[in-house]
């Protein structure tokens, strides 16, 4: 019978991060520290966002890729990297490599965003499409290093990546040395890990805690039972922690120093994509911003001191960013779509749309079912698509239609 020996988890210390963060000097920028007054008086406590959503490459994921790649050997080099991601992992190995003159090769799944796609190419990498899923992508490209001799970097399971990405939380207590309580997306939860080792060796009493999206959360059940354990057909619109099993070495890290791991809804995703767009001024991804909506979600579990956020991408898919919006707004109660029935006669629509007007609602689109056979003789269906200013705005339109004699059959 075969046994497999288990291999121990190696460290990260304190010290690795800040040889990190000599690294990356000149490499990486220190990324901008924003505050924000709506969710401060959301949460009651001054609220700061760490902008990683404007890193090079637009994410945090340069930090981590340079460090393990300047780390390899003169051979290692010469033999290429190779590397498999659906986007921010892609360009921050793309750009890395560039940077320190390593050829790279990067495996991405056939439905890659094509702008995800465009830029790793522009940072210098070889693209190679495979696979529908990351999973199969990243078997691929765990094939193709072991055929060709190329070094795998692991998106988030080694120690050179959690220290690249700690350098974050370095970041943090330089800008804001009075800050309680740290937010932290997390994935495979290497950026999280990361954090965690520096600011819990400097300031052990800031609190660190995770989010993963409800979809995707593999961190909990994980946790319960002591080890990494995989989670079935994860589904998020946050790609960027779409991430079914937690890597080895950093939940040794997230399991002894971060002190808890929230989920969060879809919803409150696609609703912090829109907070951070409207009010910050700042495009972020959805995984960048589950931090965000962690906050909108519990903002009572938030006060009692400063508050960092970390937004930890900007790469969104135009199509998608689309998509988001419209569903943010619809979770903001920002639009509202209502069905029902008025008499087939002329001037019924305009005396509905009189209504409607009076309230300040903005038809966005209306449609006529005509040949339902559950409608009588003299009746129409009608259904329009609303934008309003929110949730008491959508209350005053439904009141207004009952009002006028309207029976609303969905809202």
């Amino acid at each position: 019978m075969n046994y497999r020996v288990p291999q121990p988890v190696p460290q990260v210390i304190l010290d690795d991060v800040r040889g990190a963060q000599k690294m990356l000097s000149g490499v990486s920028r220190v990324t901008a520290m924003e505050g924000s007054r709506h969710l401060s008086a959301l949460t009651g406590s001054p609220v700061h966002l760490k902008c990683e959503n404007l890193q090079r490459t637009g994410s945090f994921k340069l930090r981590g890729a340079y460090v393990r790649i300047a780390g390899l050997r003169p051979e290692q080099r010469a033999a290429g990297v190779v590397a498999a991601s659906a986007g921010n992992h892609a360009q921050g190995v793309a750009l890395a490599s560039s940077l320190l003159g390593v050829r790279s090769t990067v495996f991405m799944p056939v439905g890659a965003p094509l702008p995800k796609v465009a830029a790793t190419q522009e940072y210098g990498a070889e693209v190679r499409m495979h696979g529908q899923v990351v999973d199969e992508t990243l078997a691929a490209a765990q094939e193709y290093a072991d055929r060709t001799g190329a070094v795998f970097i692991h998106p988030f399971d080694h120690r050179d990546i959690i220290a690249g990405q700690g350098t974050v939380g370095l970041e943090i207590l330089e800008q804001c040395p009075e800050v309680r309580t740290i937010l932290v997306g997390i994935g495979g939860g290497g950026l999280a890990a990361g954090v965690a080792v520096a600011v819990k060796a400097l300031r052990p009493d800031v609190r660190i805690i995770g989010v993963q999206a409800a979809g995707a959360a593999a961190y909990p059940p994980s946790l319960k039972v002591g080890h990494p354990v995989s989670i079935d057909d994860p589904i998020t619109m946050a790609d960027g922690i779409k991430v079914g099993r937690p890597g080895d070495v950093p939940f040794k890290i997230i399991g002894e120093l971060v002190d808890d791991v929230r989920t969060v809804s879809e919803d409150a995703l696609s609703s912090a994509l829109l907070l951070c767009l409207e009010r910050a001024k700042l495009v972020v991804e959805p995984a960048g911003c589950s931090t965000v909506a962690a906050l909108l979600s519990e903002p009572e579990l938030y006060g009692g001191g400063p508050v960092v956020a970390v937004l930890s991408g900007g790469n969104v898919d135009p199509l998608l960013l689309q998509r988001i919006l419209r569903h943010g707004m619809a979770a903001a109660g920002r639009y509202l779509s209502l069905r029902l029935r008025v008499a087939d006669r002329p001037g019924a629509l305009a005396g509905l749309l009189a209504v409607l007007s009076v309230v300040d609602a903005n038809v966005l689109d209306v449609s006529h079912v005509r040949t339902d056979p559950r409608l009588g003789l003299t009746e129409v269906e009608v259904e329009l698509h609303l934008e309003t200013k929110g949730p008491e705005h959508c209350a005053e339109v439904a009141r207004s239609l009952h009002g006028a004699g309207y029976k609303v059959m969905s809202q």
